[in-house]
């Protein structure tokens, strides 16, 4: 789940420093360059494509093997329930710095234009490197160890951000991303093992969430900022990662495994 979504998260930070270098400097026009880039990955994901479709039908008269959850329907759902909540918590924070963090930046402490695309990519970057790092973290952990530290971990950062120089906001918006991004492939795997067999549905309910809760959070957020600051939106915002105490009522994997 990490080295999938690592990808996207990468390009995603790469997004704000192409913007400071490239378009601040060279304007609007300069956005065609990048097509180059999306027609490469058009061919990449047609070889791809082919290659699983072929995938598929050498495994097709393979016998399934059987999937049954290790835990009680009415578990597996509240468990789902707090993984929902776990998600949106963490989007809706991430959402804040990725939708708000440079208006933020230059808002608070008056830096560039092109200073605050290169802060919102030291974050996006951080955050890239948290996906990575926390999957191989999960597989020797436990999921909801990662899921502990990932989300309930990060609450003093984030309590502190609203209150830090220039200097910290820097280094403690990059520990933010760096722990709250570990979160999200251990959410996803530890949900699809609640679910066995169910692989492409909870990946797609949980990305589809996670997409359309950051959408909605960053519209929220925007509503908000223009009402009350956006210095007020940080200081709401502190207090999301409270959220991930409900990791507390999540089942215990690895005693399931072991029965």
């Amino acid at each position: 789940q990490s080295l999938f979504q690592v990808g996207g998260n990468f390009g995603q930070a790469m997004g704000p420093l192409l913007a400071a270098f490239i378009v601040v400097p060279f304007g609007q026009t300069s956005i065609s360059w990048f097509a180059v880039g999306s027609l490469i990955g058009i061919v990449v994901l047609w070889q791809v494509g082919g290659w699983y479709s072929r995938l598929r039908a050498s495994m097709a008269s393979r016998k399934p093997a059987a999937h049954v959850s290790p835990f009680p329907r009415k578990k597996v759902m509240g468990a789902l329930a707090v993984l929902t909540l776990l998600v949106l918590s963490k989007n809706a924070y991430i959402a804040s710095l990725s939708s708000y963090y440079t208006f933020y930046a230059i808002h608070k402490f008056g830096v560039s234009v092109q200073m605050s695309q290169v802060m919102l990519f030291l974050f996006l970057g951080a955050s890239a490197l948290g996906i990575l790092l926390g999957g191989p973290f999960g597989d020797r952990y436990g999921q909801k160890a990662m899921i502990w530290f990932s989300i309930v971990g990060v609450l003093p950062f984030t309590l502190a951000l609203p209150y830090a120089n220039l200097e910290w906001t820097m280094v403690l918006t990059v520990v933010i991303g760096l722990i709250l991004s570990s979160a999200f492939s251990n959410i996803v795997v530890f949900a699809q093992e609640l679910v066995p067999g169910r692989v492409g549905m909870i990946a797609g309910i949980f990305f589809g969430f996670a997409f359309g809760m950051g959408g909605i959070a960053a519209a929220v957020l925007g509503v908000i900022a223009d009402m009350k600051g956006i210095d007020f939106v940080y200081h709401v915002c502190s207090y999301l990662p409270f959220l991930g105490l409900l990791t507390v009522f999540l089942p215990n994997m690895k005693e399931a495994r072991k029965a």
